[in-house]
């Protein structure tokens, strides 16, 4: 770790995909429908995962040729996550329980994605947890999106948080980029879908998680306890 971590945070804010929630193959899944539909062609896995985290509007200008193509893939794409979306994720373990604990002790807790925001909510009603989080802020709610700050910091102009108390779990390079361009910590969840090397490559995080149960144990060590 190369900051300490608060005691108490201000806040504690959570990417979704990968984080929260494990959607990796319902991502997969809809995107290779999109490509297969719509540009005949199936993009490599890794190709896929290396953009995640960015919205996805963003994502299909960058493999389109044209912006109507563009528009097309993510309409395909929504149509297709929308039909297998709810069978295809869970919560990741031990999340449930980290939010708990955070949650009793009166530390507000909220999730900053690059989805938008009424999918988001819906998975975290799907998965059991949308009542551990004041709010989602999507990427329909702030015209600039991580790497950028600016989500960050509007969760916690809306929590009343100070930015240097507060944490971001998330598990992308976007996600570190953007929690060390708010001066907030940023906490690396390598249950997601990067690895240590891609993360150390393009971001600084503040600390690393190789599970949920990991945030809780720096939460507790933090806070002067021991279980």
């Amino acid at each position: 770790m190369q900051r300490s971590l608060p005691w108490p945070p201000d806040a504690v804010l959570f990417d979704n995909d990968g984080t929260v929630v494990d959607t990796q193959e319902l991502i997969l899944a809809s995107f290779r429908h999109a490509t297969r539909v719509v540009l005949g062609r199936q993009l490599p896995d890794a190709a896929i995962m290396d953009s995640s985290g960015i919205p996805l509007d963003r994502q299909m200008l960058d493999i389109a040729d044209t912006p109507a193509q563009a528009a097309e893939l993510s309409r395909v794409y929504r149509e297709y996550n929308t039909t297998v979306h709810d069978d295809m994720i869970a919560a990741f373990d031990g999340v449930s329980e980290l939010l708990e604990w955070l949650d009793e002790r009166g530390v507000p807790l909220a999730v900053v994605t690059s989805k938008l925001r009424g999918v988001c909510a819906h998975g975290l009603e799907t998965v059991g947890l949308a009542s551990r989080f004041r709010f989602v802020i999507g990427s329909d709610d702030c015209p600039a999106h991580k790497p950028a700050p600016d989500p960050l910091l509007l969760a916690c102009e809306r929590l009343g948080a100070r930015p240097e108390r507060t944490l971001y779990v998330g598990d992308s390079p976007f996600d570190m980029q953007a929690a060390r361009a708010a001066g907030m910590m940023g906490v690396a969840a390598l249950w997601g879908m990067f690895t240590r090397d891609q993360l150390a490559a393009a971001s600084q995080p503040d600390a690393w998680a190789a599970r949920p149960s990991d945030v809780l144990a720096l939460m507790k060590t933090a806070g002067g306890q021991e279980g």
